[in-house]
């Protein structure tokens, strides 16, 4: 699913471009200022840590950021949308549900965007192009649903998770396990744990994760002809779990490694390699020879 190819549809690419999007002056679906809340409030919070400043807590919220984003990359990124390797069912639903904790969205929302992304990256059709802006890219593209609707049409690439009954289960009751784990999380610590914890922590992996739609696509290198504007970004390797590594993965989308050299850190592929050598990560795609020389700039 992950080895899409780019749109060759000149007129639907047309069809996109209407100037300069409003933000702030335009319709607001409920979904689009649930985002904005969710976004809104964990920054919120981790502005209010430094006031509810605990180390344990801060600890916490260190610790809850490592986690999350690794599902995200492990589960959202590497394993449902690219299927750069299978688990067993019981630990690829344990990772996706994790995943859920990260503030970004349900699989079957994150991993269809994702698959747009892939399919016409760079385009008018782009759900977060950086053609639009650094900002639009990095974050104000998740608070305008209708605008991702027009350029990719609706959610028809994910019918792989809409059959799973379980992500059907997650995609109907996020809100309730986001408001529960909050709920915990405040009986458990307080207002250390849930501004040091959930909103520094929260504030870290969102940033993380925007970081690759906008700086991955601005500043950095290219080691392969992708023919796009994918970056690799060294010093946000370990920050992003790998994941700026964001040329290597759009050479070889569907690779479960993105630090495709030693010296490259990419913490989700340790992950993988981990559960590989356990005998529980099977079919694990890593690209050929041959992809790399079809991949490599002319010499």
């Amino acid at each position: 699913m992950g080895d899409t190819t780019k749109d060759d549809g000149s007129s639907q690419s047309k069809a996109v471009r209407r100037g300069k999007r409003a933000f702030f002056f335009r319709k607001w679906t409920r979904i689009d200022v649930m985002r904005a809340s969710a976004v809104g409030s964990v920054h919120l919070l981790c502005l209010l840590a430094p006031f509810n400043f605990k180390w344990e807590a801060f600890r916490f919220g260190v610790i809850l950021a490592i986690v999350t984003s690794l599902s995200i990359t492990f589960s959202y990124h590497r394993n449902l949308t690219h299927r750069s390797f299978k688990l067993p069912k019981w630990l690829e639903y344990l990772f996706a549900y994790t995943a859920l904790f990260a503030l970004q969205g349900h699989p079957i929302d994150w991993v269809s965007t994702h698959r747009f992304h892939h399919q016409f990256t760079d385009s008018d059709r782009d759900p977060h192009s950086p053609i639009e802006g650094f900002w639009f890219s990095h974050v104000l593209w998740i608070f305008d649903t209708s605008y991702i609707r027009e350029k990719c049409g609706g959610r028809d690439n994910v019918m792989d998770l809409k059959k799973q009954w379980f992500y059907r289960f997650l995609r109907n009751t996020i809100g309730l396990h986001i408001l529960s784990f909050w709920t915990l999380v405040y009986l458990w610590g307080g207002l250390p744990y849930l501004t040091c914890g959930v909103g520094v922590g929260g504030a870290i992996g969102y940033n993380g994760t925007w970081l690759i739609n906008s700086a991955c696509h601005i500043w950095g290198t290219q080691a392969w002809n992708t023919k796009d504007t994918s970056r690799n970004v060294w010093w946000l390797g370990p920050f992003t779990m790998g994941e700026s590594w964001h040329n290597n993965h759009h050479a070889f989308e569907a690779s479960a490694r993105h630090g495709l050299e030693w010296y490259q850190v990419d913490l989700t592929w340790y992950l993988i390699w981990f559960f590989q050598a356990l005998g529980l990560a099977t079919d694990v795609k890593l690209p050929t020879d041959a992809q790399k020389r079809k991949m490599a700039f002319a010499r």
